[in-house]
């Protein structure tokens, strides 16, 4: 997320009324998480098995809660609560407008678009020519979406990130300012839910095609002519990678990749990246050929057991 105008190490630092290590003129551009931050970007850390990560990442500004040896070229926000203080920038940058029309004034709808009764249509969004948008979709702020989308009755594109911290008092949740990019010739089906990222941009490539009751994490990127079917649940920052079909009912973990023309069978459960060009099935996915061979080799231990018993009658 960039900001609108750069601010200074000073400034920031003012905003969130905490010390800091570096130039008071060092120029800040914006604040993103880690997998998508960039040179002149704010990236929160708070905890020690993190701060490597974070201190040698693109970010050149780091909000840390304990002083450390600031590295050249960058500067540190110390502060004793990181998490807190990112939402404070996120409120500040990027605060929560209410409406009052189900179709904001300030979006922007193209030629030939469609959009039926009772759809809800936020603050900046942006949709492009021939679209088609069923009844009661919900479009929050800022999302942008190409031409000729089809998206179908009762998805939700921009809700919050499911991220959040664990206190004493309960959880704290991750305020999100990121976006919802939905490219050409995408068809969503009914009541999908696709979050916006934190900081950056939860994506669905062009020609991908979503069936209904899917849900897509925070920040998750889907490539070119994906095929998804119903009921698969993505979590937050994953790589989809072009030309994967994924069926229905398969769960999949937080930051993985999956790649290029890869398929997994339905119900299978995805706990770390998967190379493309290949099929998986089960839980953990692995090569489905592989889990037949196994599944086929264990369904003859009762034969093999009753041959040994025989044989040790012998």
């Amino acid at each position: 997320m960039k900001f609108p105008k750069p601010h200074t190490l000073k400034q920031i630092a003012q905003l969130i009324d905490c010390e800091f290590i570096g130039n008071e003129d060092f120029s800040v551009f914006g604040m993103n998480e880690i997998h998508v931050v960039e040179s002149g970007d704010i990236v929160f850390v708070d905890h020690p098995k993190y701060y490597d990560k974070a201190l040698n990442s693109k970010a050149t500004i780091i909000l840390i809660n304990k002083q450390v040896e600031c590295p050249e070229g960058k500067a540190l926000l110390i502060s004793d609560d990181p998490f807190r203080d990112f939402n404070k920038l996120t409120n500040h940058f990027k605060p929560f407008q209410s409406a009052n029309k189900s179709i904001s004034e300030s979006a922007i709808i193209g030629k030939n678009t469609v959009i039926q009764p009772n759809c809800f249509i936020g603050h900046d969004v942006v949709i492009g020519e021939n679209c088609m948008i069923h009844s009661n979709v919900s479009i929050y702020d800022d999302a942008v979406i190409g031409n000729n989308v089809t998206i179908h009755a009762n998805t939700v594109l921009g809700a919050n990130a499911f991220y959040y911290k664990k206190r004493t008092e309960g959880f704290d949740r991750l305020l999100s300012g990121g976006r919802v990019v939905i490219e050409n010739n995408v068809d969503i089906g009914a009541s999908c839910t696709i979050d916006r990222g934190v900081t950056g941009d939860t994506i669905i490539g062009e020609g991908s095609k979503l069936d209904n009751l899917i849900q897509i994490g925070h920040d998750t990127v889907i490539g070119k002519k994906c095929l998804i079917a119903s009921q698969v649940g993505i979590a937050g920052c994953v790589v989809v990678e072009d030309e994967v079909t994924i069926w229905g009912q398969v769960g999949c973990t937080s930051g993985i990749t999956i790649g290029k023309k890869a398929v997994v069978h339905a119900q299978s459960g995805i706990s770390k990246s998967l190379e493309g060009n290949k099929t998986y099935w089960g839980t953990p996915a692995q090569e489905a050929r592989t889990e037949l061979k196994e599944m086929a080799s264990i369904k003859q231990i009762p034969d093999i057991l009753n041959q040994i018993k025989k044989n040790n009658k012998i």
